[in-house]
């Protein structure tokens, strides 16, 4: 199985534009940029899936070797999209693949009805192209090309806000990705480890999880991790400690979080407790 991490960062990116916090300062002055978050996955290296769709994917696709076009043709090794939720950042970059002659998107029912009605994204994309909605259920297997197997696992209800008006329902998830023997977690948006989360992670080799927060107060006691729905990395450190035979990277950093940082000493903690922090362009192979 081959992993390419397209970007790392929280909605907004890394600087985010609107803002002059020490971290968005220290990128722009160095120049240590980082799209908005999103990978590739494959089980054989030839037919690639995307999971989630930010709005930097025009400039991600190209960069990334693996998922350019052969020469002469108007061909893709892209063969769908799949959607841990239906943020903004997760799926704004849909619209940047209407040229695809097909597109095969996978999520879950409250997903597909949110960019369906509360943002009718679909019906924007229907005018371009054949857009075909696969739903996934939790912990039901699906089979992809490339000897993929995929499963989700409901992680939350947390809605975006433009959907606030739907009832609640599966809207967050995590995937599972299983070939050759080896597995993959990806879930940027974990609210709590529940048990359901431990059972997905089980035996997995890797895992890319939530580090959209250091701490549960990084943005003020009024607007704590916990309510935007993401765990603090710190609050996790410990329970990663105890999976040692899992390798961790935190990956969807807020453009506030010191782990952005080379120079961060929050980074040992991470690193003491076995993790690390996903970059841009990184290629995983299992």
């Amino acid at each position: 199985m081959k992993i390419r991490v397209l970007g790392t960062a929280a909605g907004g990116g890394s600087p985010q534009w609107n803002c002059g916090c020490p971290e968005c300062e220290e990128a722009r002055a160095t120049g240590r940029s980082r799209t908005q978050d999103g990978l590739a996955v494959s089980g054989d290296g030839s037919a690639w899936y995307l999971v989630n769709a930010s709005p930097d994917l025009r400039a991600q696709l190209p960069a990334t070797p693996e998922l350019r076009p052969p020469a002469g043709t108007r061909d893709t090794p892209v063969r769908g999209v799949l959607l841990t939720s239906a943020e903004l950042d997760h799926t704004l970059g849909l619209l940047g693949l209407r040229e695809a002659a097909d597109l095969d998107v996978y999520a879950t029912a409250w997903v597909h009805e949110a960019l369906t009605t509360a943002f009718p994204l679909r019906t924007v994309l229907s005018a371009y192209t054949r857009a075909h909605r696969h739903d996934v259920r939790d912990g039901e297997p699906i089979e992809l090309a490339g000897g993929l197997r995929v499963t989700a696992t409901v992680l939350g209800a947390k809605r975006p806000r433009y959907a606030s008006g739907l009832a609640p329902g599966a809207a967050v998830c995590a995937y599972r990705f299983d070939a050759g023997g080896r597995a993959f977690v990806y879930a940027p948006g974990l609210a709590t480890w529940s048990p359901e989360f431990e059972k997905a992670i089980g035996d997995a080799d890797l895992v890319a999880v939530d580090g959209t927060f250091f701490t549960e107060d990084e943005m003020g006691p009024a607007r704590p991790a916990s309510g935007m729905g993401h765990l603090a990395v710190r609050d996790q450190l410990p329970l990663i400690h105890a999976r040692p035979r899992t390798r961790f990277l935190f990956t969807h950093l807020n453009n506030t979080n010191p782990l952005l940082r080379p120079d961060a000493p929050e980074l040992a903690e991470v690193t003491a407790a076995g993790a690390a922090v996903a970059a841009d362009g990184q290629l995983l192979e299992l």
